[in-house]
Parts: C-alpha cells; sequence; structure tokens
C-alpha cells in the first residue's frame, strides 16, 4: 500500500509538472504576440499620426506650406522609420509639376494605409 500511495504521489506531481511547463509555454507565446500586437499599434499609431498631419497640413491647406510645417511633416515621417515611404515622402516633395505632386500624393497616401498592419 505504501508503495502505491508514492507511486500515486509522483505521477500526480508529474502531471502538475507537465501542467506547469505547457502553461509556462503557452504563457510565453501570448507574451511573445502581445509583443508584436504591441509593435504593430505603435506603427500604426505614427503611420496616423503623419497621415493626419499631412491630409490637415497639406491636403486641406489653401496657401503654400511653410517651413515649420514641413519640418513637421518631414520628422512625422522619418519618425516612421520606414525607407520606402521615406523614400515616396521624397518623391513628393521633390515633384516639380503640379500633376507631378498628384502623382506622388496618391502613391504617397497609398503607401500609407498599405503599411498599417493588423
Amino acid at each position: 500500500m505504501n508503495n502505491q500511495n508514492k507511486f500515486i504521489k509522483i505521477i500526480i506531481i508529474l502531471i502538475l509538472l507537465l501542467g506547469n511547463i505547457f502553461f509556462a509555454v503557452r504563457y510565453l507565446g501570448v507574451q511573445k504576440e502581445n509583443k508584436v500586437i504591441l509593435e504593430n499599434q505603435k506603427i500604426n499609431d505614427k503611420v496616423l499620426v503623419f497621415s493626419k498631419l499631412f491630409v490637415e497640413k497639406v491636403l486641406k491647406s489653401e496657401k503654400e506650406v511653410d517651413f515649420q510645417t514641413r519640418l513637421e511633416l518631414e520628422n512625422s515621417v522619418r519618425d516612421l522609420k520606414n525607407e520606402e515611404i521615406l523614400t515616396q515622402w521624397q518623391k513628393f516633395v521633390e515633384s516639380k509639376t503640379e500633376i507631378d505632386a498628384q502623382v506622388e500624393v496618391k502613391n504617397l497616401l497609398e503607401m500609407l494605409i498599405n503599411n498599417i498592419k493588423s
């Protein structure tokens, strides 16, 4: 009877230990997923901040964009830390004609929307 009790206790301890290991692994997996989700949310927030600033200060503007606003936009687009978007931004800024600028704005806005992660 004594050996049987020890065997049952060992089995119970092993089951509890395996349960703890299982839940620890699941916990670490969820933590990793949460980290990715949080990073995506930060990126999305930055993209939305720049997009809102761009719409308010450039697209809705009735006058030429001043230096301070251009600097604010430049800092905001660099804060995205996305070379593709930065390159597209530079294409827009360096546009020589209004038609070129319109094409580059469309490309920039499309790129910003495509950069939003779910």
